[in-house]
């Protein structure tokens, strides 16, 4: 009998053991996050009312910007965090690639100047080459590490505070790809890369690009994970009506949303009576417009309160959800440390033929100190600026107690043979136009540390042939040696009271050779020698030719960080040069020279200055200019100074006043109207007013402040991806004004 009871009562304690257990369990919830750009917003808004809800997320699958809020989530992020993070990254950014100009090398600076044409195009094995994708991803990788900081590759994403995939399309196959270890960074790169805008990311010998086009919302992913129950949110848009469908543009979109839409039915006939789907009402919103971010999220706060009754029954109990809010911090410090764990080496792998000296001194890590996410992307930004790789990516990797960061420098994949075009036009819409085209060819890696042979063709108003051997003297190409042959053909005028009197032909044929130290990336210094031979023409006031040879030595020196070498904003520019010269020319009445020498020595001295600082929407300009050739016995140089032109003593034609030395002195004031009052955020517009002063003066003469001619400016002008657009009207002192219009051409 008394047996017959224990084994009631053990069989009492074991059923209520049983259901007890059966009490605890809690189905498993899954989150399946689509794809839709800016919109994405709205993801935070129902994580937000799932957070309000007390509901739990065990696994995450993300699309595109789904994959990227799903990820920030799954690392054990607060919501709140996120949201932060969301608001407070410029995403826009991602869509350009391109090198601030004042970070790049001086050398590049003046290269892209005059080759303004955005079209990068190479030459190897007698085909013309481009690259595979607008953007390599060098912008978004930057945004992505700034926004997740730099997570060491993961052997699984289960590892997360939350188990993560992320969905991205099997270009070659098409066929969806969930990614589920190795680096997070490049998971999101492969799930949010539009193709055709984007290269392809590889992973695993694989060419990845946005998930949406196979599956703009993963739930079978998240059901194949464990979930028993998933809230999918489809932020995808919707198939556009027919007045809609007025240009190509909107013909496009409709065609990418034909591809998201049917993958999305596909998927959403998975889901269960169990599950949730959250549509929010994504009407008028834009994918690429990252103003709108608010918007969408309130849209998502709206659309998952709306099923506040179905959200209901998945909460839990404020107690056991605070106590997953305690695992996911946990999972998130303990994340936190790997990313915190000092690095103990640097190695590299580079598909490049710059040497590793060049990429560690740009890289200029000192291991001794904390490397973050920050200091990681400024020295990734260092090496980018040289301007030779199509990517530059780092990760960091961990085995045993060893974390490696790991840099990976891709070479241009269409060089390293380039071809370069540039265009430029000019015109005071009175009788001075000039239209040039410019093509350069540069022929790359002919020496060990990056020698190159750089030919340069301008046809039109001027005509010249440029071509130098440029050869890096070291690994880490401070010293360098220019070997350099220009062709020049040309006209420039002599004026009286700014009306065309004489006009005067001009070619010359010069070699230069010399040594230079580029101290800093943005400036330089060059000592050499050179020599010219060419000859003025003019039938009438010369008789015809005047024939000259000069030759002689030179200093040069340079420094550049403006931010637009037109319409900047801050930094400076400076570029100063001397000339010492032996000038043998032919005799002619127009030339004083001493009739007992052969030949004379002259000096030149030329000193361009430009420095700007931005306050707001606000800029202000300094400018100023200096010129002078120096000779023996007051013979006459035949190098003379040009003044005359758009903020070059405004008013007058360009070139208008020629003399043997000059001086100018500028302050301009710019505002940006297109930021501050026309959303432009992309090309600024600009109003700009300017006040200068400066003259020529003959040899002999002295420079006096009271011979200064003062004008004004007042001008229109954009900087686009061909150059600056201006439109401006200029007026001197002594009533001579000129309209000037630009396209594509410095002034």
């Amino acid at each position: 009998m008394r047996q017959t009871y224990g084994i009631k009562i053990f069989l009492i304690c074991l059923s209520l053991l049983i259901i007890s257990d059966v009490t605890i369990a809690r189905p498993k919830i899954g989150l399946a996050l689509g794809g839709g750009g800016a919109k994405g917003g709205a993801h935070i808004g129902v994580l937000k009312v799932l957070k309000e809800h007390n509901i739990p997320i065990d696994y995450i699958a993300g699309t595109s910007i789904g994959s990227v809020i799903g990820a920030m989530y799954a690392t054990g992020l607060p919501v709140e965090e996120i949201e932060k993070i969301m608001f407070g990254t410029p995403w826009g950014d991602g869509y350009s690639d391109s090198i601030p100009r004042e970070n790049l090398p001086w050398r590049i600076k003046q290269q892209s100047n005059q080759f303004n044409i955005p079209l990068e195009m190479g030459i190897s094995e007698h085909q013309l080459k481009i690259p595979s994708g607008l953007l390599y991803g060098q912008s978004a990788t930057k945004i992505l590490r700034q926004a997740f900081g730099e997570h060491p590759d993961f052997i699984s994403f289960n590892d997360l505070a939350i188990p993560f995939r992320a969905i991205a399309t099997d270009l070659v196959n098409y066929e969806p790809i969930t990614i589920d270890n190795g680096s997070l960074i490049a998971a999101l790169r492969a799930s949010t890369g539009v193709p055709g805008a984007l290269a392809p990311e590889e992973i695993n010998g694989l060419l990845l690009v946005d998930g949406g086009i196979t599956k703009n919302l993963p739930i079978d992913v998240v059901r194949a994970m464990g979930a028993d129950i998933i809230i999918a949110v489809d932020i995808g848009s919707e198939l556009q009506k027919k007045e809609e469908l007025e240009n190509t543009l909107s013909i496009i979109d409709q065609l990418s949303s034909f591809l998201t839409n049917n993958n999305t039915v596909t998927q959403k006939s998975n889901l269960s009576k169990h599950d949730l789907l959250i549509k929010p009402d994504i009407e008028g919103l834009s994918t690429t417009d990252w103003s709108i971010l608010q918007e969408s999220l309130k849209r998502g706060e709206n659309a998952a309160n709306q099923q506040s009754k179905e959200l209901s029954s998945l909460s839990i109990d404020k107690e056991s959800y605070n106590d997953y809010l305690l695992q996911l911090k946990d999972g998130h410090n303990r994340l936190l440390t790997r990313i915190i764990k000092p690095i103990n080496r640097i190695t590299l792998s580079k598909q490049s033929n710059i040497s590793d000296e060049l990429i560690l001194h740009k890289l200029n890590l000192d291991l001794k100190n904390r490397v973050d996410a920050t200091s990681i992307n400024e020295a990734i930004d260092r090496i980018y600026s040289i301007d030779e790789f199509q990517r530059v990516e780092a990760k960091t990797l961990i085995h045993n107690e060893d974390k490696t960061l790991h840099i990976v420098a891709e070479e241009k994949s269409w060089g390293p043979n380039f071809l370069e075009f540039g265009i430029g036009w000019e015109d005071d819409l009175d009788n001075n136009s000039d239209l040039n085209f410019d093509i350069a060819y540069t022929l790359g890696n002919l020496t060990r540390h990056g020698g190159e042979l750089r030919s340069e063709l301008e046809m039109g108003t001027e005509r010249s042939f440029d071509t130098e051997f440029y050869m890096p003297l070291n690994e880490t190409r401070d010293f360098y040696s220019s070997s350099r042959y220009i062709y020049k053909s040309f006209a420039w005028n002599i004026y009286i009271e700014n009306n065309l009197l004489i006009p005067i032909d001009q070619q010359y044929h010069s070699i230069s050779q010399g040594l230079g130290y580029n101290y800093i990336q943005e400036g330089f210094l060059e000592l050499g020698i050179t020599a010219e031979k060419g000859e003025f023409y003019e039938p009438i006031l010369l008789g015809g030719s005047i024939n000259y040879f000069t030759y002689g030595s030179y200093l040069k020196f340079g420094f550049d960080t403006l931010d637009s070498i037109n319409f900047p904003t801050q930094g400076t520019y400076l570029n100063f040069s001397s000339f010492l010269r032996n000038e043998d020319v032919d005799d002619h009445s127009i030339i004083t020279k001493d009739p007992t020498e052969g030949s004379i020595s002259s000096l030149t001295i030329n000193l361009n200055w430009k420095s700007a600082i931005k306050l707001g929407n606000h800029a202000f300009v300094g400018k100023a200019a200096y010129s002078e050739t120096f000779t023996e016995n007051n013979n006459e140089s035949i190098y003379t100074s040009f003044l005359g032109g758009f903020l070059n003593l405004s008013g007058f034609h360009k070139n208008a006043l020629v003399g043997a030395k000059k001086a100018l002195g500028a302050g301009i004031y710019q505002f940006d109207l297109g930021r501050s009052l026309l959303n432009m955020n992309q090309y600024p517009l600009y109003l700009g007013l300017s006040l200068e002063a400066g003259n020529v003066w003959q040899k002999g003469e002295e420079i006096d402040h009271s011979d200064f001619i003062a004008s004004s400016s007042v001008y229109l002008g954009i900087d686009t991806a061909l150059g600056p657009v201006a439109f401006g009207f200029g007026n001197a002192h002594n009533h001579v004004d000129t309209f000037y219009f630009y396209l594509g051409k410095n002034f």
